[in-house]
């Protein structure tokens, strides 16, 4: 019995001791980082450039009718004119609806860079805005309107690095492409075309960049550094619609369940059963990159998530909707139709809910999974549209530590770290034809800025517009070294 105890108590012992020494190891990895480059830009010219694409009012819409093409091309004859000599030195290529391939030769065709962004905007409800939406104008050193931040502000920066490179006789040694869609926020074909088109013609990426995490503080537990976070996948996204039919009728002679009580049971049964717990890839790498920076006590737990994943578990279901969000697909009700009228019962009721996809899950599994929540076969179950998880790309080879580097470079004091995109964007079609693709704005926002995406009073201070063309022009000349 003694000898028994004995064992045990050793054992304890040298668990807390294997925990404690890993926990003291896992300390923050030796980085490089070079001085970033401040070139010497015509910072005045950016400005205006800015302000001329926010005037034109690319607003893009699922039904066509309502999309005011003028506008686009309107954006379109304002790159002309604004980049001469990116129109002068590299080739253009209309494809799709909206899209603009500029391909920039270099000494060689090899491991050819794409640099992405999208010059379409969503509405302004101009009502609540402070100012106007549309008219660029400039106040306390900041640019306002649609578009600064989501994404007109990486695509100036990308052509302000490439003609201001240009300008000073600079010739890549490898092909850099410039792809630019016009209908991301719509969820649109044009960069699918364009991909397309670049596989057609065998070109395979070495490295594709394009919007997603940025330069942000306080957004990790024990962390008080600013925190780089470089998207390495995307969630998948899924549209499902879920209707009834019914012969309808009075409300006076109401069958005991009506198809929207049935329906409303089924949103109820969906809530209540969340799915399961996954770490990814690029989750358990963003707990690994910033943990290292946390205290001693955190460190702990995120050295050694091979014993305390039960905790994390519980954590990712108490915390916040975004750590949630992080470690489980999910599953959000979005749409409700029934009877326009209070005395009509419906012929037809629906609920529509859009789902983020994690890890293994996909269209075709969560569809059968939902099949068997709400049990009723009379529930008829579309999907609407949608789109698996991304590929999750490679963090271990010289693109990634390039991009780092820069990063560095720039903004010294940050901790750069893969990240878990929960939202979509148009770089999810170049995971066909390459493994390096990456989500970065190279710009520190705070949290209000981040709401000003898609919401009110949407602006860039000039400072943060100038720093992002800093970083284009720095990462173009790193990733020719």
């Amino acid at each position: 019995m003694e000898l028994t105890v004995g064992l045990v108590l050793f054992l304890i012992v040298s668990l807390a001791a294997v925990i404690v020494i890993r926990a003291l190891l896992f300390r923050p990895l030796p980085e490089a980082a070079s001085a970033g480059q401040r070139p010497v830009l015509d910072e005045e010219k950016i400005v205006s450039d800015m302000v001329e694409m926010v005037r034109c009012k690319t607003i893009s819409d699922r039904d066509e009718t309502k999309i005011d093409k003028s506008e686009f091309e309107k954006f379109r004859g304002l790159l002309k004119e604004r980049f001469p000599l990116i129109h002068k030195n590299c080739s253009l290529e209309l494809i799709g609806k909206t899209g603009l391939l500029y391909q920039w030769k270099g000494e060689s065709p090899s491991r050819p860079v794409v640099l992405m962004a999208h010059y379409d905007v969503v509405p302004a409800d101009e009502k609540s805005w402070e100012k106007p939406a549309f008219e660029g104008i400039i106040e306390n050193c900041e640019i306002w309107g649609r578009g600064t931040l989501d994404t007109k502000s990486t695509l100036c920066g990308i052509m302000e690095a490439a003609e201001h490179l240009l300008k000073q006789g600079f010739v890549p040694k490898h092909d850099i492409y410039l792809s630019f869609s016009g209908e991301e926020e719509i969820d649109g074909d044009t960069c699918a075309d364009i991909v397309t088109e670049l596989d057609k013609r065998g070109i395979k990426p070495a490295m594709v960049l394009d919007e997603g995490g940025a330069i942000v503080e306080k957004v990790f537990p024990g962390v008080s550094r600013p925190c780089a976070l470089v998207g390495i996948a995307e969630k998948g996204s899924v549209n499902i619609e879920f209707t009834m039919q019914s012969r309808g009728g009075h409300s006076s002679t109401p069958p005991r369940h009506t198809i929207a009580g049935r329906l409303a049971k089924a949103m109820v049964e969906l809530e209540r059963h969340p799915f399961r717990f996954q770490l990814t890839k690029p989750v358990r790498e963003m707990f690994d990159a910033l943990g290292r920076h946390s205290g001693f006590g955190l460190r702990i737990i995120f050295a050694n998530l091979w014993f305390f994943m039960p905790v994390l578990r519980l954590v990712s279901k108490i915390s916040g909707n975004e750590m949630y969000a992080l470690m489980h697909s999910t599953c959000a009700v979005t749409k409700m139709e029934g009877s326009s009228a209070f005395n009509v019962l419906p012929p037809k009721a629906s609920f529509g809910i859009n789902l983020r996809l994690l890890g293994s899950d996909n269209m075709d599994s969560v569809k059968e999974r939902l099949k068997r929540i709400i049990r009723n076969d009379d529930v008829q179950i579309k999907v609407m549209t949608g789109m698996n998880p991304s590929r999750c790309s490679d963090t271990d080879c010289d693109e990634w530590f390039t991009l780092k580097k820069v990063i560095r470079g720039l903004w010294p004091d940050v901790v750069v770290s893969p990240y878990l995109m929960l939202g979509c964007s148009d770089s999810r079609h170049y995971c066909r034809i390459s493994d390096k693709v990456y989500r970065f704005s190279p710009m520190m926002l705070s949290k209000n800025q981040r709401d000003m995406i898609h919401g009110h009073n949407e602006r860039i201070p000039v400072d943060t517009l100038i720093k992002t063309v800093e970083f284009y022009v720095n990462l173009i000349l790193e990733l020719q070294n």
